[in-house]
């Protein structure tokens, strides 16, 4: 129970950091008014945008009341998002909370995560134990190639070239957007090949050390099933550092859709970040990087649960 509750301290002291150091950036680099409204922008419209966000406070005093706004969920209120260029109306009648938007997003960014990761993890794992259970075989070769490939390529240069054969090609699949089950399929198979890759590894590795051990030379001897040694009690003990690294990509997955996410045309958050900076939208990209922020967050203490989950005799805090 400590542990947890030093756990959740330490994530809620790295969410303060994260968005005190956008914050910060958001400012440091030049004046907020002018970065939104750009170089032709009158003094008027500067001096309107700088009195409705309050940027003509000490900084102080603006970082102090947006930590005191995220603590009762209020992210601030974006002026751009939906206009290309700022208009001229009163500038508290068009803005939008920024919650509502990121919210808004957040579906469509699980929707492709929990495909992504649907994929990865029983294919990720079957062919690490696949290949652990037949040590230098053709199939070990083949799943360490496969592995390997998945780790290494690019998820920029995947994703244009799956476009190319499944949509422009062979016109089976669309070419990005979000509505279908088809939509998904591209943009989840580029998201899934590094954690396929990554999880095969860490589950061969994993199993190969586990099948090495005494108590699985004692069950073969018992005459015990093979498949019953393999996924009943060997891939169970070695589930830990397959979870982790599982966490691990989760985790990479949410941060790492940003590119996916522009190549497909795909509204999550990755998407709505890109377009939050190049429309210089500093409330939006705040908002955006802490919710993405907490849920890395989220992720890796709900890992440290499935720990327990999976092995009760593991001590938190102590052997983990």
């Amino acid at each position: 129970m400590v542990y947890f509750v030093t756990r959740i301290a330490n994530s809620i002291l790295l969410l303060l950091l994260t968005v005190s150091f956008v914050f910060l950036a958001g400012r440091l680099i030049g004046d907020p008014a002018l970065n939104m409204l750009g170089p032709g922008a009158s003094d008027l419209a500067l001096e309107k945008l700088r009195r409705a966000a309050g940027l003509n406070d000490p900084l102080w005093q603006q970082y102090l009341r947006y930590i005191a706004n995220l603590i009762q969920g209020d992210f601030g209120v974006s002026y751009r998002f939906g206009f290309s260029v700022l208009p001229s109306e009163d500038l508290d009648a068009i803005g939008q909370p920024v919650v509502a938007i990121v919210l808004e997003r957040l579906p469509a960014t699980f929707l492709l995560a929990a495909v992504a990761m649907g994929l990865a993890v029983p294919l990720g794992v079957l062919m690490g134990v696949a290949a652990a259970a037949n040590p230098l075989s053709a199939i070990d070769r083949l799943v360490s190639a496969i592995a390997l490939a998945g780790v290494s390529i690019v998820q920029f240069w995947l994703g244009l070239m799956l476009i190319v054969l499944f949509a422009v090609q062979l016109g089976w699949l669309p070419t990005g957007g979000y509505g279908g089950v088809n939509h998904v399929i591209l943009p989840a198979l580029t998201l899934a090949a590094r954690p396929i890759g990554r999880i095969a590894q860490i589950s061969r590795s994993a199993m190969l050390d586990e099948l090495s051990k005494p108590y699985v030379v004692t069950a073969r001897a018992k005459g015990l099933n093979e498949s019953r040694i393999v996924f009943l009690h060997a891939l169970r003990n070695a589930a830990v550092p397959i979870i982790t690294m599982i966490g691990d990509e989760l985790s990479a997955l949410l941060t790492g859709a940003i590119l996916v996410e522009k190549i497909f045309a795909w509204p999550g958050i990755g998407l709505l970040i890109i377009d939050s900076l190049t429309r210089s939208d500093l409330p939006l990209i705040q908002a955006s990087i802490a919710v993405v922020a907490a849920l890395v967050v989220v992720v890796n203490l709900l890992v440290d649960l499935a720990y327990r989950l999976v092995n009760p005799r593991i001590r938190l805090g102590k052997g983990v």
